[in-house]
């Protein structure tokens, strides 16, 4: 390299620490090695052979490392004490002497080379610092920026200073936003690949709920209230199951808040989700009914079906709560039967139903009624959004 050339990269290097946070020896280090490689590749595989950049000056000298001993049997190698001292007064047997090797050719093409290295090594550096600020942020829940939305429908967002994109099939389905609106998101599972971080960015999952909660409530963020379990219906509604030790704390007032206004937060950044506190019991019959509020529940059996064994709650409701137990096109039974982990039959009164066969509706993993002759049996009844 010219004497000019030298100082221009190492200002650059300079630079790069300054606004991409590589360090300027780590980045000077990897140069030696990469030049150093390339050196043996042209001029042969020697192990006795370094590269060195002055940190001052950045001029480039190639050594080679001589064995002082005292009868030299591997010139390459080996050095006599007294060809050493006359290179080095100091010099003892033993040491190891660097000698300049002459090689102006591969030093006028070391700036060219460097530079290829530590554009190679900006991309990692690049590569790994985004992994790491995602990193720190996996499983969490984070404030950013919405930057723009392309013509799939994904969503680009800015997490201070990190790109990340909001696949559109990870939106809620009430999700408009425009350029500049501050939302809340969730980082899930953060992952290295070969050319990019991958990250699970979502506002449509069950956490996002949870951790929305746990900004919301610090009875939840402490503990004091358990989350047991969510079920989502993301834009439309959720259930929460929640659960507490502490006997003398209204567990569903402390999450709704004063005049609403911690859950009212929560419905404001889902875009107007509506969401069900519901209280946790061990007993699974109690659990079930509340889990189907608003509707006022008679009766729960549970009973075990099929060769799984699997749970059904048999559910008696009077007729006039039919549709709330039910709930919109299945969705209060759907989202009762996900939150407590069972299948869902609800009935009502057969002494109340005047010329009616029993309805039996299974609720547990269905989205809708599955014909109209169901729909239209129960046109007349009210439904409860």
């Amino acid at each position: 390299m010219k004497g000019r050339d030298q100082k221009i990269f190492l200002e650059a290097l300079d630079e790069l620490e300054k606004e991409k946070g590589i360090l300027k020896e780590e980045l000077l280090e990897t140069i030696e090695t990469a030049l150093l490689a390339a050196y043996k590749k042209n001029y042969g595989e020697k192990d006795n052979v370094k590269v060195t950049i002055n940190r001052n000056s950045g001029d480039v000298k190639v050594y080679s490392q001589r064995l002082i001993v005292e009868n030299v049997e591997n010139p390459e190698e080996e050095i006599s004490l007294q060809d050493a001292i006359s290179v080095k007064k100091r010099a003892k047997l033993g040491d190891v002497l660097d000698l300049e090797i002459n090689a102006e050719s591969f030093k006028r093409n070391a700036i060219q080379n460097a530079k290829q290295i530590v554009v190679q090594k900006v991309r990692e550096c690049e590569k790994r610092n985004i992994f790491n600020k995602f990193k720190e942020i996996e499983n969490s829940i984070v404030s950013a920026n919405v930057r723009k939305t392309d013509e799939k429908g994904n969503l680009y967002v800015d997490i201070n200073g990190l790109e990340a994109i909001v696949p559109a099939k990870e939106l809620s389905p009430v999700d408009i936003f425009r350029q500049g609106d501050r939302i809340k998101i969730y980082i899930g599972a953060v992952e290295e690949s070969t050319k990019f971080t991958k990250t699970f960015v979502s506002r449509k999952s069950e956490e996002l709920l949870r951790g929305l909660l746990e900004l919301e409530v610090p009875e939840i963020y402490e503990e004091i209230i358990e989350i047991r379990n969510i079920a989502r219906e993301a834009g439309s509604r959720s259930k929460v199951a929640v659960y507490s030790n502490d006997e003398n704390l209204d567990v569903k007032g402390a999450c709704i808040g004063r005049n609403g206004m911690r859950i009212q937060n929560i419905i404001d950044e889902l875009c107007g989700e509506k969401i069900d506190i519901v209280l946790w019991n061990e007993d699974i019959t109690e659990f079930v009914k509340n889990a189907l509020n608003p509707a006022e529940v008679l009766s729960v059996e549970i009973i075990e079906e099929g060769e799984e064994n699997m749970k059904v709650a048999r559910v008696l409701v009077a007729e006039n709560q039919l549709s709330l137990a039910i709930g919109k096109k299945g969705q209060n039974s759907r989202l009762a039967a996900r939150l407590c982990g069972v299948k869902i039959d609800i009935h009502t009164e057969p002494a109340e139903i005047d010329g009616f066969e029993e309805y039996e509706e299974d609720t547990a993993f269905n989205d809708s009624f599955e014909d109209e002759a169901e729909e239209s049996a129960f046109a007349g009844l009210h439904e409860e959004d």
